[in-house]
């Protein structure tokens, strides 16, 4: 079952966005590491210091979440509220069309 969220807070300060943008890249690191073959993620840095993650599982709901099980995401968590500026924007989305080129 193909799972499509969007997601977006802002957060409070410069300094926040930067410890998030850390925290985020190491739940990327992890995925890297791991290569799940069910999961596509972005995660987008707007110049207001809001963040966007749009992620695509393949997963039943009684099976394990590739990207919130892993260590890094649970970091990523560990005071989120902390770094965030109000509340968290969460929303099904249905895929209108694609096509992404991989960008090292």
């Amino acid at each position: 079952m193909q799972k499509r969220l969007v997601t977006r807070y802002a957060t409070k300060s410069a300094e926040a966005a930067d410890e998030n943008q850390r925290r985020v890249e190491g739940v990327f690191a992890e995925l890297e590491a791991d290569k799940p073959g069910n999961v596509s993620y972005i995660v987008l840095r707007l110049e207001d210091g809001s963040f966007v993650h749009v992620s695509f599982h393949d997963h039943g709901d009684d099976e394990v979440n590739p990207i919130s099980s892993t260590a890094a995401f649970a970091h990523f968590q560990d005071g989120h509220d902390n770094r965030r500026e109000g509340g968290v924007d969460q929303q099904k989305a249905t895929l209108v069309g694609s096509y992404i080129t991989k960008i090292e």
